[in-house]
């Protein structure tokens, strides 16, 4: 079976806390599931690089660019970076990994930054529409346009921009203006984030569902990770995530 014919399972930010990934797994089996990561696997723990190995090799999977991964491919291309990189989380242990690991570097760099999937959903890091600021002007290929473009940037030392993009705020939260633009631009019906705990028990979702945050703080390691939040706040069926909620309009 295809990973279009498969339900979507979508994991938030891992940030290098690969036990509990493997624990929040377990229930999806990766021949049933379309398995989406939506950035940001390495930093604050100790497992980063091999989260993204897991991630890059477990099938019917989609790994999407965090602004993580960006800083991090900044600190192995431009030495003078590596002290911020270290700043926001980096292990220098997994930049020497990805060092002597030129293929993972080349499978990094041609991830995308927006994915979306033919029920209409749109997945992507943060939930900001800063991502138009890489496309010229508005037409009806906004995505494919996106993901061209970054990858050029990636390979050609535009990672400060990309930093700055990915870094954005979420803001579909409390903004259901720029939600409604941002949805009828990419002819979506609903987006898909992370990048920002949203410190629930399950994904938060906003404005009847249109926007879905599924970064729930998985890493032990990261600096907002709140004891004992739930592997479920991360990582479950993207169907699942709207079926009886409550819908919320910012906090």
């Amino acid at each position: 079976m295809a990973a279009d014919d498969l339900p979507a399972l979508i994991v938030g930010d891992v940030h290098g806390d690969i036990e509990r990934l493997f624990a929040a797994l377990k229930p999806y089996p990766a021949d049933r599931w379309r398995t989406i990561f939506l950035g940001d696997l390495i930093d604050y723990g100790l497992f980063g690089v091999g989260a993204l190995r897991f991630a890059r090799d477990r099938p019917n999977t989609d790994v999407l660019l965090g602004n993580h991964e960006v800083a991090m491919l900044w600190a192995l291309r431009d030495r003078t970076r590596i002290g911020f990189w270290i700043s926001i989380g980096g292990q220098q242990h997994d930049l020497d990994e990805l060092r002597k690991d030129e293929p993972l570097q080349q499978w990094m760099r041609t991830r995308p930054a927006l994915l979306r999937l033919t029920d209409r959903t749109l997945v992507q890091h943060c939930g900001n529409d800063a991502y138009l600021n890489l496309v010229p002007g508005v037409d009806s290929g906004i995505v494919d346009a996106v993901n061209r473009n970054i990858q050029d940037l990636l390979v050609n030392e535009g990672e400060r921009e990309l930093w700055d993009l990915l870094s954005s705020p979420n803001v579909f939260e409390t903004q259901p203006l720029r939600l409604e633009r941002w949805l009828e631009l990419t002819h979506s019906r609903r987006v898909v984030f992370g990048h920002k705990p949203h410190r629930g028990a399950k994904p938060a979702t906003y404005h009847d569902g249109k926007a879905i945050n599924f970064d729930g703080g998985l890493s032990r390691s990261h600096r907002l990770h709140q004891r004992g939040a739930p592997l479920a706040a991360s990582v479950g069926p993207l169907d699942q995530a709207t079926a009886g909620r409550q819908s919320l309009q910012g906090r």
